[in-house]
């Protein structure tokens, strides 16, 4: 069974309760559910999700582009992009904040699960590897 605490940001509220049902279905937790780029910054500071699902089209100030910027850098927890959008212009921006996953809409079941099991892998092995290269500097460190 599938593991994950899982943030979805989706200002659809018909789209966003399918993907809620997909995810439990999968059983991932949805931590939940913001529909603008304030609203998503707010939750993943108060629920700490393990990934968060974002749309880029979003209402409000900030759009998805910017608030998974502000999610990555402050909370250091992986994105995965859910759009129907996919031109250049957007993919750049995109790239920009090292995203985990992008999936186009319409997607199924399995696109969201295997873009969400390969970034929690990735996200996990990431922070296991820095893990014991700061575990094996310290013991370097103690054994000058």
């Amino acid at each position: 069974m599938s593991e994950g605490r899982i943030l979805i940001v989706e200002d659809e509220h018909i789209v966003a309760m399918g993907i809620k049902r997909m995810l439990k279905g999968l059983g991932y937790t949805v931590t939940g559910v913001a529909s603008s780029g304030e609203d998503a910054i707010s939750k993943a500071e108060s629920t700490f999700p393990d990934l968060v699902l974002m749309d880029i089209m979003l209402k409000g100030e900030l759009d998805g582009v910017e608030a998974a910027k502000e999610i990555i850098e402050r909370f250091d927890v992986p994105v995965v992009y859910l759009t129907a959008y996919s031109d250049s212009n957007i993919l750049e921006r995109v790239k920009k904040t090292g995203p985990s996953g992008y999936i186009v809409k319409p997607f199924d079941e399995k696109d969201l699960y295997s873009n969400i099991e390969i970034a929690l892998h990735r996200y996990r092995k990431e922070k296991e590897n820095l893990e014991e290269r700061t575990e094996g500097e310290s013991q370097a460190g103690k054994e000058r």
